[in-house]
């Protein structure tokens, strides 16, 4: 007997990857019930001749070893690629991978989806491949699984992309929560609510600080320039927040769940901005000096005293551990006695830029005052008997500000303790903040801080470059933190009207000195430090 000739079907069961499929032909084909066999490649969806060696070598082909992957890619979605002929009862089944990568992710295919009928397959841009799946629609009949692709059960791809929040006062309709995940809530109980005004001057420390603070959410933001806004916050807000117009401030303010107001705008708008918010019954956190003019100051400490809010102003360096540190040494255990010179270096990185240093105020009264409340405090003295300073514009554009970018500041208090000031906007790898307290009994120094240790000395390259807001990290973190205290009555503001007024008075007095070129007297009170700004300016 000679050996038996392998049929369509011996193929098929020798080849798991191969199938029998059965079309009807015409009324003069050969066949029962003029139906026609075809050896078939279920990944490829092609016919094959029933050879070996031609099956042998498809199957050993990169096409169709692509074709079987996107198959093991597709999951349950491969009954879709069968082919469903009218008399077909070919079933196609396909092992289902526990976790079945995104299509999405691979580098050569992209899914358009189409009507809902079928899907094809179609090569990305950047790949040359030809079509390996041809598209075949599939009526209703023909479908085995009723069950939709995004499905609970079987997720789409698509639906693994997180959808991107709308831009701040971006109007539409809000993203579907099903779709997006929500973000967790900080609406406790006990968090505090808080609006922020001013998103153009807002440093990043204090970003930082909103951000990392979890007793605390910021429901509002009211700011008029929406590109000030998209500056501070990126092109997104984080989950919660409300943009409002200047004009529109009240419906902030009136909103029971805003305990506290954020005031960053310029000293020459702050004023009226804090006034409205303690009017409100809401706690003002006030960045920077709430006006450059003493008795405007006045006047919002004593509406805060009338309304019975705290006001709270940026005097962020006392909050620094290392100062503090000091300070208790100095002050407290008196370990260097009499006090005879202290001498601060304050060089800023990166340098402000020169629209907000116009906006708030200047060398003086943005960088200078918050040196000038140190040194009052470590030397328990509040007015120097006499200021001289000397300041520069190195920065041509500076010089159009009529305003200096590197200034040096010399007092003499009553105790006799001789203080130097050094405040500059160069700065070019790394900040330079260095305090010295030299007494009767010895001295005390406040050195660069890095976490490598190291001292450098004309090396071309920082090794542990640091910004201001690094250096000062922990400090606006205990600031801010110091604010959401007072607003729940835990503890008074630390700064108070008296030690703000003599601040302001003293920058003033260094600004008229600079600008005339002679020594300011304190101790006669020919110098009225309300209208110094209004003279010079």
């Amino acid at each position: 007997m000679g050996r038996r000739r392998k049929t369509l079907h011996d193929y098929a069961a020798e080849f798991s990857e191969l199938s029998v499929r059965r079309e009807p032909a015409g009324p003069s084909a050969p066949g029962p019930a003029g139906a026609v066999e075809t050896l078939f490649c279920t990944p490829c969806q092609l016919p094959l001749r029933v050879r070996r060696d031609r099956i042998l070598e498809h199957l050993s082909s990169g096409r169709h070893c692509r074709n079987r992957r996107l198959l093991r890619q597709l999951g349950l979605r491969a009954p879709g690629l069968r082919s469903a002929g009218p008399d077909s009862s070919l079933s196609l089944s396909l092992p289902l991978p526990l976790d079945v990568p995104s299509l999405l992710s691979h580098p050569s295919f992209i899914i358009t989806t189409g009507s809902s009928t079928g899907y094809s397959m179609v090569p990305s841009p950047p790949s040359y491949h030809k079509l390996l799946v041809p598209h075949h629609p599939i009526t209703a009949a023909h479908r085995d699984d009723p069950t939709p692709s995004t499905s609970a059960s079987h997720p789409s791809p698509l639906a693994t992309f997180h959808t991107r929040m709308a831009p701040l006062g971006q109007s539409g309709a809000a993203p579907d929560a099903s779709n997006s995940p929500a973000p967790p809530s900080r609406h406790g109980s006990s968090s505090v609510g808080l609006v922020l005004f001013g998103a153009g001057l807002v440093s990043k420390a204090l970003l930082q600080s909103l951000a990392e603070e979890r007793s605390c959410c910021l429901l509002y933001v009211v700011e008029d320039r929406p590109e000030e806004v998209e500056r501070a916050f990126g092109a997104e807000l984080p989950a919660g927040p409300r943009a409002l117009r200047q004009q529109d401030a009240a419906v902030a303010l009136g909103d029971p769940r805003v305990s506290g107001a954020i005031i960053c705008s310029p000293p020459d708008e702050a004023p009226e901005m804090i006034r409205d918010a303690l009017r409100a019954g809401k706690g003002v956190f006030c960045e920077g000096l709430p006006s450059m003019d003493r008795q405007a100051a006045e006047a919002c400490f004593d509406e805060a005293d009338r309304c019975g809010r705290p006001l709270v102003c940026g005097f962020y360096k006392r909050f620094d551990p290392a100062l503090q540190f000091l300070y208790r040494k100095v002050r407290d255990s008196q370990v260097l006695g009499r006090i005879h010179r202290i001498s601060t270096i304050s060089s800023l990185y990166p340098a402000a830029s020169l629209s907000f240093l116009k906006a708030s105020g200047g060398i003086f009264y943005n960088a200078a005052v918050h040196d000038i409340d140190i040194i009052s405090l470590l030397l328990g003295e509040s007015v120097p008997d006499t200021i001289f300073s000397l300041g520069h514009a190195f920065c041509a554009d500076m010089g159009c500000l009529r305003d200096v970018d590197t200034v040096a500041i010399s007092m003499k208090f009553p105790s006799g303790a001789i203080v130097t000031l050094d405040v500059s906007q160069h700065c070019t790898r790394s900040c330079d903040q260095r305090l010295e307290v030299h007494g009767s009994q010895g001295t005390l120094r406040v050195d660069n801080q890095n976490p490598l240790g190291i001292t450098e000395h004309g090396t071309s390259v920082s090794i542990c470059p640091q910004t201001q807001a690094e250096r000062y990290r922990d400090a606006h973190r205990e600031l801010f933190r110091h604010f959401l205290r007072t607003l729940k009555g835990q503890e008074p503001p630390v700064v108070t009207k008296e030690q703000l007024l003599w601040t302001i008075q003293v920058a003033a007095a260094a600004e008229q000195s600079w600008r005339k070129g002679s020594a300011v007297d304190l101790r006669s009170g020919a110098t009225d430090p309300a209208r110094v700004k209004a003279e010079v300016v």
